[in-house]
């Protein structure tokens, strides 16, 4: 195994009344669930507003509107036992279409070969520490 890498990642942070559009994750290690924005990494030459856009569209065949660059996350982290360090490209964004926008709509995300829940959260849910948003540090834009 090589040494250990940071990996650029671009992530979409989407509201509508109340809620964050999200990806479920499990950690097996802890046993928690936890839910992060959608996207991805960033594929070299490509810029991270190129990659947010792909990987809504690989995901989910969404496509966003009114992206806006919000800031620069570092997120170090311990998943399913395995330390992680990733630098968040974080912008706001929008879905062109607003059939993304049902409440109570679970929508399957592929990743590879896996597949997730991608659904809205309540942000109130988040603020209480009811539900796991990570990484906390973009608790501060929601």
């Amino acid at each position: 195994m090589g040494k250990p890498r940071i990996r650029p990642i671009a992530l979409g942070l989407i509201q509508h009344q109340g809620h964050i559009f999200v990806s479920e994750g499990y950690d097996t290690a802890e046993k928690t669930t936890f839910y992060r924005f959608l996207g991805g990494g960033i594929d070299f030459g490509e810029t991270s507003i190129n990659a947010l856009r792909r990987e809504f569209q690989e995901e989910i065949q969404a496509e966003l509107i009114n992206l806006e660059y919000l800031t620069c996350l570092d997120n170090i982290f311990v998943c399913n036992g395995k330390p992680g360090h990733e630098l968040i490209q974080l912008f706001r964004c929008d879905f062109a279409d607003s059939e993304f926008y049902c409440l109570d709509q679970t929508y399957t995300l592929v990743e590879g070969k896996n597949t997730h829940d991608a659904i809205w959260i309540s942000v109130d849910k988040v603020r209480s520490g009811v539900l796991n948003l990570v990484p906390e540090n973009c608790h501060a834009y929601l």
